[in-house]
């Protein structure tokens, strides 16, 4: 703390002025100006302010989003998870593979529409420069990511370097492009065995199978897939695939139906309302008990 000695009321008004623009923010003056102190004395701040720790992704949160040209990609705030009961609340998890794809903009478009919640199992190879917006805009609307391989082989036709390269590159993918690490994983085909379980679970990741398909990939009718995804029940888990624009022009069709019975639209880990094993298969909640489907 500096001490300046100056004399009468304009001496400490000239002070006050000459000081204020280097201070103000940063304790500013610790003694009144507007009274004497102690032989006219008064008392300057010449050292930094102590301030509290903060969470230093916090602070790069405040910073970004208070200069909007700061270089760099904007950091992701995910919403909150909700607290929604599946045993209790009529539920159905809608999934999309295959994607990120020219019409994956327009299902999320939809999805934002209807307040609704989805699960998109992505290739590693689609995430490219060009569609990572759509990733983020996955995790910013509060949607789920699953991995989905890096290219869509069979997987159990591989060996088990084979399959932890699959998976490993896909996850470092989209973790690079949004910072998330995925815990869910769909395989291609829906083809697994022991294999494929046991590096699944080595990666942290769940498997997740469906019980309604769509075979919205082999019929590309919008009101044929509209009809099929109806048709779920309380707990399913509805397959489709967002490379298809016939899919995407039905999932009005289908949230709107759906709705209509008093279904919620919720993430797979919604659906379940709790962690799932790595590893382990998951195709869906049946009945009121809340039973889980696995395979």
């Amino acid at each position: 703390m500096a001490t300046i000695r100056v004399r009468g009321n304009w001496g400490r008004l000239a002070l006050a002025l000459l000081v204020a623009p280097w201070v103000s923010g940063c304790g500013g003056l610790v003694a009144s100006l507007g009274v004497a102190e102690q032989d006219d004395i008064v008392r300057v701040r010449s050292t930094a302010p102590v301030r509290p720790a903060s969470d230093p992704r916090m602070l790069v949160l405040r910073v970004t989003a208070a200069q909007p040209e700061w270089p760099g990609t904007r950091p992701l705030v995910a919403p909150p998870r909700r607290a929604i009961r599946c045993e209790q609340v009529k539920c159905v998890a809608l999934t999309f593979d295959d994607g990120p794809y020219d019409h994956t903009g327009a299902v999320l478009d939809t999805l934002a529409r209807y307040g609704a919640r989805a699960t998109f199992f992505v290739v590693g190879q689609m995430v490219t420069p060009q569609s990572t917006h759509y990733l983020r805009r996955m995790v910013s609307e509060g949607h789920e990511i699953g991995n989905h391989s890096w290219d869509h082989p069979a997987l159990p036709s591989l060996a088990g370097d084979g399959v932890r390269d699959q998976l490993g590159r896909t996850q470092r993918a989209v973790r690079a492009a949004t910072g998330v690490t995925m815990r869910l994983f769909r395989p291609p085909y829906g083809a697994t065995d022991g294999k494929v379980a046991e590096q699944a679970a080595r990666a942290g990741l769940a498997q997740i199978m469906w019980d309604v398909d769509t075979m919205d990939w082999r019929d590309r009718d919008t009101s044929l897939v509209t009809r099929r995804a109806s048709a779920a029940g309380s707990g399913s888990v509805v397959l489709m695939h967002d490379i298809h624009k016939t899919t995407a022009d039905a999932v009005p069709g289908l949230l709107r139906d759906l709705a209509a019975r008093g279904y919620a639209f919720v993430t797979v880990s919604e659906l379940y309302g709790a962690d799932l094993v790595p590893g382990r298969s998951y195709a869906g909640r049946t009945g009121t008990d809340g039973a889980t489907g696995r395979r």
